[in-house]
Parts: structure tokens; sequence; C-alpha cells
């Protein structure tokens, strides 16, 4: 038990305040469905539950992916994260049919008078206040997940150019809040326009929206996950290294190299090729030169560094 606790402590923390943001969110909205029976509240409240779920599944799935490997668990647990958030997907894919059905239903039958305006303004402003907030957060730790400071509005646009380098729980986080801030000002818009006009199926329209869009998330977090899960290379990472350490003085050339994600993790694998003559003291100094100089990149948990002697071609120029 004391080593559950432990192991919490180091789950992302964007996901787990994601996940308290949306609880309470998802109960407000609730409460003003049930009072209200608006067709955009409902598809906000199945937004918020399935965000909720999704969210601390990923919390836990990050945390128990950095217990220590075992002698049945060799390699670890780092894709265990990947597998938490693909079962996490299929809570927000259920939501989402829900939405959709909903929406369709109310664009069908729709409600000439909608309940409670005033009620579903508040709920959904503040819906919207709070998830920004938690989008603002899972921004910082995109840019922390990939070492880049920003302020201002350099936050939003840096962030937004390098979530994909992220973290796969922060990656999710980051996607689940633009989708529910976003489709939180959309049902708020909807439910104006049927408010002030005789337009009633903008609310099941909008239902329709927020579903998409929850389906959107459901796709690109599967792809990635079953990419992480399989066991992905992180090609990015692979041509940094390769660059710098050719760059050493040692170095004759790069034959091989892999970089393999495993959850937050990253892996190295290096064979470089040396003069044939050096000693053997000389290429265990460039071997922990080298290992060292890697380990300082964000993520990287080991590295396996190989020599083989220079074959005078230039293997790394050529791939």
């Amino acid at each position: 038990m004391r080593e559950l606790f432990v192991l919490l402590r180091k789950g992302n923390k964007s996901a787990l305040l994601a996940g308290l943001v949306n609880t309470v969110i998802s109960v407000v909205k609730g409460i003003a469905y049930f009072l209200t029976g608006n067709v955009a509240m409902f598809a906000e409240t199945m937004h918020s539950i399935g965000d909720a779920a999704n969210q601390f599944f990923v919390f836990i799935g990050s945390a128990l992916s950095k217990k220590a490997p075992t002698p049945r668990f060799p390699n670890g647990f780092g894709r265990l994260v990947n597998l938490v958030l693909l079962g996490a997907v299929l809570v927000v894919g259920i939501m989402a049919y829900e939405t959709i059905v909903e929406g369709y239903r109310h664009i069908v039958n729709p409600v000439e008078e909608s309940k409670g305006f005033y009620i579903n303004v508040i709920v959904l402003g503040i819906g919207v206040i709070l998830e920004s907030f938690v989008l603002v957060k899972a921004m910082k730790e995109t840019l922390h997940d990939v070492g880049i400071e920003a302020s201002g509005l350099g936050i939003v646009i840096k962030s937004i150019a390098n979530v994909n380098k992220a973290k796969p729980a922060t990656k999710l986080v980051f996607l689940e809040d633009s989708v529910a801030t976003s489709g939180g000002l959309l049902a708020l818009g909807a439910i104006v326009i049927a408010e002030f006009t005789t337009f009633h199926e903008a609310e099941g329209i909008a239902s329709i929206i927020i579903g998409l869009l929850m389906l959107f998330v459901v796709g690109k977090v599967f792809m990635d996950n079953a990419a992480g899960v399989l066991g992905e290379a992180d090609e990015l990472m692979e041509r940094k290294i390769g660059t710098y350490v050719l760059e050493d003085p040692d170095v004759r050339d790069v034959q091989e190299i892999a970089v393999m994600k495993e959850g937050d993790e990253l892996h190295v694998e290096l064979k470089i090729e040396i003069d044939p003559e050096i000693t053997f003291a000389k290429a265990d100094d460039i071997k922990d030169r080298i290992e060292q100089q890697i380990l300082q990149e964000q993520g990287v948990t080991d590295v396996i560094v190989e020599f083989d002697e220079d074959d005078h071609i230039n293997s790394w120029v050529n791939r």
C-alpha cells in the first residue's frame, strides 16, 4: 500500500487536476440538466463525465507506469500508461455516442421552449472558465515536457506547436480540455440562439458537434497509444542525438541508433564507429561521455552504447 501511495505522487499532476475539476463541473452540469432538460446541457454533462473518468484513468496509469522493473517484468511498466489510455478512450467513445444520439433526437423533435436559460448560461460560463484554467495548466505542462520556456501568448502558440511531443498523459489532457472549452462555448452559443430565435434545433446541432469533437479525441488518442503499446520510435530524438554524437571528436560515424518510447520514458540504443587503434581505456571514456550527454535529454532513462571499427562509409549521412 505504501508503494502505491509513493507511485501516485509521481502521477501526472495535470491529469489529476483536470479530473477533479471535471468531476465538479459534471456534477453542476448534471444538476442543471435535471432542472432544465436542455439537450446542449446534456451533451456537456456527458462530455464532462467522460473527461473526468478519462483523466483519472490517465493519472493512475501515469503513476503505475513509474513502477520499478521486476524480475517478471525486467523492461519496466512504461507502456502501462498506453494500455490504460486505450481503455480510457472507450469511456469517452460511449459518452460521445450518447451525445450524438440525443442531439439527433432533439433535431427531429425540437423542444419549442428551453427552460432555465439563466441557469444554463451561468453553469456553462463557469464551466468554460474552469476548463480554460485547466487547459492553460496543460499548456504549461506540455512546454515543461518538451523543455521549452514561454510566457504570455507564447504559452498558447508554443504549446499548440509542440503538443505532439508531450508525454501521452499530458497530450490527452491538452486535447480533452481544448475540446471541453470549445464545446462549452458552442453549447453556450446554441442555448442563446435557441432562446432568442425560433431555431430550436441549434441545441441538437451543438450536441452532435460536441459528440463528434469527442470522437476526434477518441480516434487521436487511440492511434497514438496503440503505437505506444506496439513500441514506437522517437524519430525526432533519434535525429537530435545522432547529430550531436557525430560531433564528438572521437566518433567517426553513427552506424545505428534507436530511441524507443516506453510510456513517458525513452530508451536509447546506439552503435558508433571509432578508430580501431585507440586503447580500451579511451574507448571507455568515450562511452561514459556519450552516455552522460544523452542522459541529459528530457525523458531518457537508459542508454546502451556499442562500438564498431570505422569502415570509412558514412552511414549517418546516408540515412
